[in-house]
């Protein structure tokens, strides 16, 4: 059964849709990480908007399912989601942090393991990024928004 407004796609196309949009989400990353443009953590995070907003593309916030009733956790990312709204930065949220680190290599320099909770990605300083994945994901978020989705749910599908 699908529920559907009149804006909403549904059936086929939608699951496509969602399907290229993660894969997106995937080049994005994989991209990303050899230029040095991700940033991990959320007071990691929450350094770099505040040094420099501009040059954010993109922000991820991730969460398992136990992470839902951490009560701390959630108050961060409603800080930053309404720093990122207020600075025009895309915001997706994003489920299986697994996933995540699979595609982030998710392991710090001595073994430690990255907290996923916050991503972001930023433009690398040598030019401005023209990536067809980013813009794929920039679409996204705009079209969502118009749905009245501010903050879209990308679930990423195990490998």
């Amino acid at each position: 059964m699908c529920n559907m407004t009149l804006e909403e796609p549904c059936g086929d196309n939608a699951t496509e849709r969602m399907d290229s949009v993660e894969k997106a989400l995937e080049e994005v990353l994989t991209a990303a990480l050899p230029q040095g443009c991700i940033t991990v953590g959320v007071y990691e995070a929450a350094k770099s908007l505040n040094a420099d907003p501009d040059n954010v593309v993109l922000c991820l916030l991730a969460t398992d399912e136990e992470d839902v009733k951490d009560v701390a956790l959630q108050i961060h990312f409603t800080l930053i989601q309404a720093f990122c709204c207020e600075n025009d930065i895309n915001i997706l949220r994003v489920n299986n942090m697994r996933r995540l680190a699979e595609i982030l290599e998710g392991v710090k320099p001595g073994g430690e393991p990255m907290d996923l909770h916050c991503i972001l990605v930023t433009t690398p300083e040598s030019s401005a990024w023209n990536d067809p994945a980013l813009s794929k994901l920039n679409r996204f978020c705009r079209d969502s928004r118009g749905l009245e989705q501010w903050v879209p749910v990308i679930n990423l599908p195990e490998r």
